[in-house]
């Protein structure tokens, strides 16, 4: 009688077939619960502002995959032994790059996530007292520090946005303000300090965040500052006719 199948010298059965790979694991409500945990518990602990949790939770509640949770997560103490069990189940150590300090979350009306992080260029300073200018802020920069006293200044930030790309904006205005121009995809955060003042965003300038995110901070009294859609923006690649 002839064998059916004869075991090899190392025991394991004769199988020239190589393994399939392994399908992404979904996520459920424990791991997004777990998540969401986490991202309290580091908003206890003064790791998070309001807005960055805001930002992290929706993108967990957005996250179909566990492999999508970890890259939310492996940037806080709390969440370290967390974020390494959920890359050990999926088999992926890193499944995302990791963020530098500094960087924030986006997230496009889609649930994609998209990490952004401040250039690396010099700061773009402008001083306008009872009169102002147009500052088209170059790509790289990564701060606008503005002072007005009864003057305001045009900030253009078409050329600067993009996909990735974080932009702050620093203001101090004493009735004054400034006109501030994006291009569409760009998200707001707003973290000024406001006295009788207040910052209006037009609504077509309300973005997702899939061009970039504006971060407006600084101090107004009596004043405040407009963010509108740049009339002259075009999307990348646009061909004139």
């Amino acid at each position: 009688m002839t064998p059916s199948h004869a075991p090899d010298p190392d025991g394991a059965a004769d199988d020239d077939r190589s393994s399939p790979a392994a399908p992404r694991l979904r996520a459920g409500d424990e791991e997004r619960d777990a998540v969401l945990d986490i991202l309290a518990q580091a908003h206890g602990a003064g790791r998070l502002d309001p807005d960055e949790v805001d930002e992290r939770q929706r993108a967990t509640l957005h996250s179909r995959f566990v492999d999508e949770l970890p890259a939310l997560i492996e940037d806080l103490p709390e969440g370290r032994s967390l974020a390494e069990r959920f890359a050990l189940a999926t088999g992926s150590p890193e499944p995302h790059p990791r963020r530098g300090p500094g960087t924030s979350l986006a997230h496009t009306s889609r649930g994609e996530i998209v990490p952004v992080a401040p250039g690396s260029g010099p700061p773009e300073q402008s001083i306008a007292i009872m009169s102002g200018r147009e500052v088209h802020v170059v790509p790289g920069t990564a701060t606008v520090r503005s002072y007005a006293l009864m003057g305001s200044d045009e900030v253009y930030l078409t050329d600067v946005m993009g996909p990735g790309v974080e932009v702050t904006l620093e203001s101090y205005a004493m009735w004054a303000g400034n006109e501030v121009y994006v291009p569409a995809g760009v998200k707001v955060i707003d973290r000024t300090v406001n006295i009788m003042a207040g910052n209006s965003i037009a609504k077509n300038a309300r973005g997702d965040g899939s061009n970039g995110v504006l971060i407006l901070t600084g101090f107004s009294l009596m004043a405040g500052h407009d963010v509108k859609l740049d009339p002259n923006w075009t999307p990348r690649g646009h061909l004139e006719r």
